[in-house]
């Protein structure tokens, strides 16, 4: 069990990676197709010797950059899913500090209680819009429409947009390990208990810093 978890860790980590190089890379030689055919217009016109050379290559590069218009689609795309697998990340590193600083509010022997249903209603939402996301997933499906722009690589919306579902699928198998570990006595909060003492001393310092 506890290797399977592992893995499951260690795959999400790098498909986070693999989407933030991806979409970086897209964007860099996009940006570098778009600008570089006019370096060598320019070396065509300052070089007369060697024009007819550096002209084919900016007109190479220029019909590249046009034919690249696939990579703002692929690159929100991407963007999209990094959205919903970061979101199942988030709660594996306990990043909603909002949520449990709102938690370490009340009383300690209601702590446990008030992150229960804070879960609970994170768990509720996350069934919801699972549920809705599929339905909205099978109706592009059934459809069968192209993707904008991706199109020519055969890419269907759905295929796109199928991370909608997939990845509140798997924010609510995090937050059922957060609220098991809160039953089993594991963990108090929804986690960063360390930021989320320093959010509450902060406030208390302004607090006591407010003159009456």
């Amino acid at each position: 069990m506890h290797a399977a978890v592992r893995v499951w860790n260690h795959a999400e980590e790098m498909l986070v990676a693999f989407l933030l190089a991806g979409m970086t890379l897209v964007t860099f030689a996009y940006v570098i197709f778009n600008n570089l055919y006019g370096v060598f217009y320019s070396l065509g016109d300052s070089l007369p010797f060697a024009n007819e050379a550096m002209l084919g290559i900016g007109d190479s590069i220029l019909y590249v950059a046009q034919e690249m218009t696939w990579s703002v689609a692929l690159t929100k795309a991407m963007f999209g899913w990094l959205i919903f697998v970061g979101l199942a990340w988030g709660v594996r590193i306990g990043a909603h500090i909002g949520v449990d600083l709102l938690v370490r509010q009340f009383k300690p022997a209601n702590q446990r209680r008030v992150a229960l249903l804070a879960v609970a209603i994170c768990l509720g939402y996350c069934v919801l819009m699972a549920y809705s996301s599929e339905q909205w997933v099978a109706t592009l499906y059934a459809v069968g429409t192209s993707a904008e722009d991706l199109d020519r690589f055969g890419i269907k919306q759905w295929q796109v947009v199928m991370i909608v579902p997939i990845g509140f699928a798997l924010m609510f198998v995090r937050f059922l390990q957060v609220f098991i570990r809160i039953i089993q006595g594991k963990q108090q909060g929804l986690g960063l208990h360390s930021e989320v003492d320093d959010a509450v001393k902060l406030a208390e310092n302004d607090q006591q810093g407010t003159p009456k």
